[in-house]
């Protein structure tokens, strides 16, 4: 079959075809346990055009908001709540990033390109391009089997050379990444990670757990567990889509002076599940947080988060989710503890990342076809078409160590400074590196409490860090799901 060579945006698109009809893409991606490279699927979607140029033509000046973080290399994670906001056009976005005149940058003049970096990220197409919804088509996800699917369930991210996303996992769905313009390095870990990437939900987002690591410039001393997470990285160029599988954590860096991409989170069949786990998440976190300092939930709250909801708000958003997901599973067998899946295999439904129950007390979402898939349809993973046109993200070799951020020299320290072991392993430098057995959940619990010998006390935060740790928020949704059975049987 004819195709473009990869990455390519290719010419003679009339006479191309695509590698994957839309019904084995979607077969793929049902399939598919890691990340992966789509190639030579969107050479004829009119938003491959989409460049910061064009989007600044079709915006007509419409003003958007820009995060602005600071380039340094810092060991700490540079959460949204550390960045600056400024509301401006595409147009300012570009002359400052160009280095033009600071007369024409408007608000980012307050800003030196050279020590700052802008990010546009986030932003739903569908507001976006509220004055202009025919555009939206450009997008056409249909392509990968999703019929219908196009730019109203996709977000736009435009961004300047240095701009980041912290690394996390998203609790809902998994992730399709079309890259337009400029190159982005994407540095991801698998699920079975997590513990090693000391999870936290400060500051908290609905649908994202952020890691405490900076995954590029790591501190091994604070976060020794670090060294065993197992690195996948890829640089998405333009005219690629990344496929990013449920609950892979994922850093998202702009390599180059400018970069725009367009992604769509597939509702996944476990996010019935992820529901109830992120509206006991929510009850916790802001119960606590609101009490220890009920006027300032910005320092908490991620700046996606509109503001901090109240304890009967989250109370009746968490018996709808779980009256939602009985409803789903209506007429199966009761469900025992194991068969709660903390990370299971994946059928599919439909949209957003922020999917939130409809319930009266909350803004309600415009709702996309579904589209669901049989669990049991996947091809096993040694069938999958692996080749020049889809690529899988391998694990990162060992000698890549510099780029990543870890040097050799921060394992010999650590393992001197630890008396030749870290922790409870007994075990070799390379073993430190390549060991990827999971730890018992007491101690993915407390795996970072070493990391503070001489702190006088236990904060809020390290409280929370316990109570809403993803294995145990997984055990408390399951204890709710059979009180709530026993109490109301069918």
């Amino acid at each position: 079959m004819a195709t473009v060579a990869s990455g390519d945006g290719g010419g003679g698109e009339g006479e191309l075809n695509k590698p994957f009809t839309p019904e084995e893409a979607k077969e793929i991606i049902m399939s598919l346990q890691q990340p992966a490279v789509f190639c030579n699927m969107v050479f004829d979607w009119p938003a491959q055009h989409w460049n910061a140029k064009c989007l600044s033509k079709l915006l007509c000046r419409k003003q958007i908001r820009f995060r602005i973080g600071m380039k340094k290399p810092d060991t700490a994670p540079q959460f949204e709540t550390m960045c600056s906001y400024i509301d401006a056009t595409l147009e300012e976005f570009l002359a400052w990033s160009c280095g033009q005149g600071v007369n024409s940058c408007g608000p980012f003049s307050h800003y030196d390109n050279s020590k700052f970096w802008a990010y546009a990220d986030y932003k739903y197409l569908v507001n976006v391009f509220e004055d202009n919804t025919d555009v939206l088509q450009n997008v056409m996800w249909s392509d990968f089997g999703f019929p219908g699917r196009d730019g109203r369930e996709s977000t736009l991210w435009i961004g300047s050379l240095g701009a980041n996303t912290p690394c996390h996992l998203d609790s809902y769905g998994c992730n399709l990444v079309f890259q337009v313009q400029g190159r982005k390095r994407w540095h991801l870990f698998p699920p079975k990670d997590t513990v090693f990437l000391y999870p936290t939900r400060i500051p908290y987002e609905e649908s994202s757990v952020f890691s405490k690591v900076n995954v590029i410039n790591p501190d091994l001393k604070q976060f020794p567990q670090f060294v065993k997470a197992e690195r996948h990285m890829v640089t998405l160029y333009p005219g690629q889509v990344l496929f990013v599988p449920r609950h892979w954590w994922h850093y998202v860096e702009s390599i180059d002076p400018i970069t725009v991409s367009i992604n769509s989170w597939i509702e996944l069949e476990e996010d019935h599940q992820a529901r109830i786990e992120e509206a006991i998440t929510r009850t916790l976190v802001c119960a606590m947080k609101a009490a220890e300092d009920p006027t300032n939930s910005k320092a908490w709250l991620n700046p996606t988060e509109v503001e901090g909801t109240s304890h009967e708000i989250n109370c009746q958003y968490l018996n709808g989710a779980i009256s939602a997901y009985l409803e789903h599973n209506k007429g199966a067998e009761t469900l025992k503890l194991t068969e709660f899946k903390i990370n299971g295999d994946h059928g599919m439904e439909a949209p957003l990342k922020k999917r939130k129950l409809d319930i009266h007390t909350r803004t309600k979402e415009k709702k996309s076809p579904c589209h669901k898939l049989a669990m049991n349809t996947a091809e096993p993973q040694e069938k999958i078409p692996f080749g020049l046109n889809l690529i899988p993200v391998l694990p990162s070799l060992q000698d890549e160590s510099s780029e990543r951020g870890i040097t050799e020299s921060d394992v010999n320290d650590l393992v001197k400074e630890s008396g030749g072991h870290l922790g409870k392993l007994n075990c070799t430098k390379e073993q430190l590196v390549m060991n990827k057995a999971e730890i018992p959940l007491e101690d993915s619990i407390v795996s970072d409490s070493t990391t503070c010998p001489s702190q006088p006390f236990i904060s809020t935060d390290d409280l929370l860090d316990c109570l809403v740790n993803p294995k145990v928020i997984s055990i408390v949704a399951q204890l709710l799901l059979q009180k709530r059975t026993c109490n109301f049987p069918e």
